[in-house]
């Protein structure tokens, strides 16, 4: 598809917005370059992973330059479009797609050393056509986080690996009853909710070749119904709850027990909320206890990279920067920093030690590696990710049942997927 028509929307208001350009030029013979991300948590690791790169490389700066998530997009779409993109930057699953199969991303299949990188992080990495649009960046699972001393007042055993679904939901009673705070929370998210159990329970959103949805198989609406009436108990809050609380602030409020959280933001919820230190833990999502196929495990498992415009000016110089990012050393300094799990395997530990000051098991995250599924994605997301969500709140609310809905979520994914795949 043109990218022009897929990125117009918007695009206007985008191109006015300054500072998500390129400015990579050289004085003096020093190149320097710009380096977006959206996470400013992460600044300070991918600083250490700029000053290593330009100490044995004095005629290159690099400038990391932080913006929130929303306008990242916005300003990069109006970027690709002036052709003015970021010397370096981070690409997102959601978004790859759209901008390596529309010519917008340098190939970087010749500096990726992909014995290093599991399947997933390649995939994640990768356009359409399999090639190599970014350098894997991080890898990411997903986790039950915990509030120990409400199990304690329930006298319920912390979750562990032979947790199932029916645990989550008696757990949940108990400390209601108990303490009358929430149990599990479980909001209309998707990698953060609904997807793992569908995984969980032997089905899937997408189908094999990622070309039509998939959420009218038996094992699918199964956790969909699952998961969609937790919140017909009395101890989840419904999604109007959701839509001005999320469940880390809930958490962290001390007026739920349980949620789940992305191994990417522990750190930051570590230092922000010191108090708790020592109150909450996290351990590996609770199984499917008869899934229609494997062993009932499964978390959703996301990942980076990094990336530059198929036009870049300054390609070699670039490219030699990206290579390192990927390298041993970059990965093992991002990890020590805590700013993400590196990508590059064997390097997983570096994160952990991060952790050791603090009463907490992080190396679950490690653990859920065996089987992690890879984010949901086809080149169509874009398009029907918000109105999937969107139908999705309409079953909640009771506005769709739920073979009404699901029939409707499989029709916008499928209309959005054929311009692509048909």
């Amino acid at each position: 598809m043109n990218i022009k028509r897929k990125l117009a929307a918007g695009l206007m208001a985008g191109c006015l917005l300054a500072g998500l350009t390129g400015c990579g030029g050289a004085d003096d013979g020093v190149t320097r370059l710009t380096f977006q991300i959206w996470d400013v948590a992460q600044r300070a690791g991918m600083e250490a992973m700029c000053a290593a790169y330009t100490e044995q490389h004095p005629d290159v700066q690099i400038e990391v330059q932080v913006t929130s998530w929303n306008e990242y997009w916005t300003k990069l779409e109006a970027a690709a479009m002036s052709g003015k993109m970021p010397d370096i930057f981070w690409m997102h699953t959601n978004e790859i797609l759209k901008y390596a199969d529309n010519g917008k991303l340098a190939d970087c299949s010749d500096i990726v050393e992909t014995e290093h990188f599991s399947d997933i992080s390649l995939a994640n990495a990768s356009g359409s056509d399999g090639k190599l649009y970014g350098v894997p960046k991080d890898k990411d699972t997903v986790g039950l986080v915990y509030n120990k001393e409400m199990f304690d007042a329930a006298g319920v055993a912390y979750p562990d690996e032979n947790w199932t679904w029916d645990d989550l939901v008696d757990a949940s009673q108990k400390i209601y009853d108990a303490t009358g705070k929430y149990g599990y929370m479980a909001y209309g998210d998707d990698q953060l909710g609904y997807w793992n159990f569908v995984y969980q329970a032997g089905g899937s959103i997408l189908t094999e070749d990622n070309t039509q949805a998939n959420y009218t198989d038996p094992a699918t609406k199964r956790a969909m119904e699952f998961y969609i009436g937790l919140q017909d108990y009395e101890w989840c809050p419904d999604q109007n709850y959701f839509a001005e609380t999320s469940p880390g602030t809930a958490f962290f409020s001390e007026k739920g027990a349980m949620f789940f959280e992305g191994d990417w933001n522990i750190l930051t919820e570590l230092q922000n909320y010191p108090e708790m230190v020592g109150k909450w833990d996290v351990a590996v999502l609770p199984k499917c206890p008869d899934p229609a196929s494997g062993d009932g495990r499964a978390t959703i498992s996301n990942g980076l990279s990094y990336a530059t415009g198929a036009n870049n000016k300054h390609m070699d110089v670039v490219k030699d920067v990206l290579k390192f990012f990927g390298s041993e050393e970059g990965q093992r300094i991002q990890g020590e920093s805590g700013a993400a799990i590196p990508a590059y395997e064997g390097l997983e530990e570096t994160w952990v030690g991060v952790f050791d000051e603090y009463p907490i098991n992080v190396q679950c995250f490690i653990d859920m590696f065996d089987y992690g599924i890879q984010s949901v994605n086809n080149a169509a997301r874009p398009e029907w990710k918000s109105k999937v969500s969107d139908t999705l709140l309409k079953i909640y609310s009771g506005e769709l049942d739920l073979d009404t809905g699901l029939e409707t979520m499989q029709a916008l994914v499928n209309e959005a997927s054929a311009e692509y795949y048909n």
